[in-house]
């Protein structure tokens, strides 16, 4: 009894103070399917299936060809799988000769990479598979050569890492019912074997992140899912003992990327029971796995058509995927790089007891999808609440920018010290702004000056003045101002900046309007209009033939053109 509590705690310790890398912390989404090709309808089936009954961040595994980096394609993939919350596992490939699959080479790395770190990648782990079932002939240019993919795997990863230590890089999924036949197959074990031999136990645990395993249920793919062992759905469970007992020390995260029943040889609708079976026995409450994506979605013509749990001319589903879309998923929470610009040329003298409008540029510069829907907020740092209001927050995408327009009013205060501007997502700050450098002064005063044509003594209590700022909105005004002689005051204007231009009307009753444009500065401002003439007996603000009419119609209107 003492010797089974103590190996309990000891078990315990190990899990407590072994994490590996982020899965251990973060809420994942196991539910995966393998697609054939990335359509834009596959990938919203995929999202339909595996981000369904509660679920988010399933994973879906893609093929890449060496003949087939389009950017443009690729971009558009991806940006697809971020709007359906899908995580890609990227299998590299070549391409076919003849046939075989052309042998990749160290001289290819280059070219991946340039193409693969022009992309803007859904989550921060990039998750890289090299290559596919390397002990089959036909998958390594027609001859297993087990040496040879050890070292070109190894320059992949090691040149993978050493560009960006996000990726996250597995070995080639192997068949584990292969039989050793040299050089048409080789068993998994020896394959292995060999490629720990050749390049040693330290370079494997320093440059391979995971285990992509190719679990299938055989013989035959039509095995019970409650057997156990090499070539059944347990046979990551048989890798990872194997990579121990060759002296990989490093916890390798579980990545079943290829799994699955032939519904054509086992049935339908048992190969739905056995796929249930599968995830609530094995596969879910198994925390080495991270994702299992079944080969595969959709694929209408021999070899795979019984694999594909889309029917026969693309119309329908399998029970396979109506199964395993009713079983109950969680959210996942994968790491997503989110960052953002921000961008303002804002005024750094404000005046007191004033409102304002202005508008600052965000750029997403990350990963993320910014919205209302998933939590993100745009706040004023050193502001109370009370004192700012900003616009809603639109959808975003990366590499796209939003210009939020922000109301603020300074209140009674003279102080503010350290304004800045943050993106939240859900009470957490993403990104912050640099200070804006602003000082709180008194309201200023404005003179005007403005002759009423052609009078040369002149009173006039009904005098109308506009302030428009560089939003055209209007900011201020006053009416029922005297002007006297010429001359008229205003003792204080507020929700003006100084060093700002502004476009300043005066109104006058039947006097066309008048304009000028002026920057403001602390205490005393003077500005002079022009003469304003007077030709608006309609009050239209413009002089047309109606004003004529008008004028000739009402004498009373006639004294405005007198010099006295």
């Amino acid at each position: 009894m003492l010797r089974n509590i103590t190996l309990f705690c000891i078990i315990g310790f190990i899990i407590l103070f072994n994490p590996s890398r982020t899965f251990a912390q973060n809420l994942n989404n196991k539910f995966g399917i393998h697609l054939a090709q990335p359509s834009e309808e596959d990938i919203k089936r995929a999202s339909e299936l595996v981000n369904s009954n509660g679920g988010k961040w399933g994973y879906v595994t893609l093929v890449m060809q060496d003949n087939d980096l389009n950017a443009k394609k690729w971009q558009e993939v991806f940006d697809q799988l971020r709007r359906e919350h899908l995580i890609p596992i990227i299998r590299l490939a070549t391409h076919g000769e003849g046939e075989n699959w052309k042998r990749p080479k160290e001289e290819d790395i280059d070219s991946w990479l340039t193409f693969l770190n022009s992309l803007n990648w859904v989550i921060k782990d990039r998750y890289i598979v090299l290559f596919n079932e390397p002990n089959h002939a036909t998958e390594w240019g027609g001859e297993v050569d087990a040496t040879d993919y050890a070292h070109v795997a190894l320059a992949f990863a090691q040149a993978f890492k050493q560009s960006n230590p996000d990726y996250f890089i597995m070995f080639a999924g192997l068949d584990a019912s292969a039989p050793s036949d040299l050089p048409h197959f080789e068993d998994e074990a020896v394959y292995m074997r060999k490629i720990v031999t050749e390049i040693g136990v330290d370079n494997v645990n320093a440059n391979i992140d995971g285990l992509a395993s190719h679990s299938y249920p055989n013989p035959g793919f039509v095995g019970s899912p409650l057997a156990s062992g090499r070539g059944t759905i347990r046979t990551y469970e048989w890798e990872l003992s194997l990579l121990q007992s060759l002296g990989i020390t490093k916890k390798l995260p579980v990545f079943i990327t290829e799994t699955g029943w032939r519904g054509d040889k086992v049935g339908r609708e048992r190969a739905a029971d056995y796929l249930r079976t599968a995830f609530d026995l094995v596969w879910l409450p198994d925390d080495r796995i991270v994702a299992v994506t079944p080969f595969v979605l959709n694929y209408q013509s021999e070899p795979f058509l019984g694999f594909s749990w889309i029917t026969q001319g693309n119309g329908g589903v399998h029970p396979e995927y109506v199964k395993v879309q009713s079983l109950k998923k969680t959210v996942g929470e994968p790491q997503i790089i989110d960052t953002g610009t921000f961008t303002f040329d804002l005024p750094h003298e404000i005046t007191a007891k004033s409102t304002y409008h202005f508008q600052i540029d965000l750029t997403n510069t990350g990963q993320a999808i910014w919205s209302d829907e998933e939590g993100y907020f745009l706040r004023m740092n050193n502001v109370n609440k009370n004192q700012y209001l900003s616009s809603s927050f639109i959808y975003t995408e990366p590499s796209q920018k939003r210009i939020f327009d922000v109301y603020f009013s300074t209140g009674v205060t003279e102080q503010l010290q350290d304004i800045s501007f943050s993106l939240v997502k859900n009470d957490k700050e993403v990104v912050r702004s640099g200070n804006w450098n602003v000082d709180i002064v008194p309201l200023p005063s404005l003179t005007f000056n403005a002759w009423l044509f052609p009078k040369l003594k002149f009173e006039n209590e009904n005098i109308e003045i506009q302030v428009f700022d560089k939003y055209e909105q209007l900011v201020f005004s006053s009416d029922a101002l005297q002007l006297k002689n010429g001359v008229g005051t205003i003792d204080s204007i507020e929700n003006i900046a100084l060093d700002e231009q502004y476009r300043i009307v005066i109104l006058a009753p039947y006097y066309l309007p008048r304009q000028l444009y002026t920057t403001f500065q602390k205490d005393e401002n003077t500005i002079t209009f022009a003469p304003l003439l007077p030709f608006d007996f309609d009050s239209d603000g413009k002089f047309t033939f109606s004003d004529v009419t008008t004028f000739i119609a009402h004498p009373t209107l006639w004294y405005l053109i007198s010099i006295m």
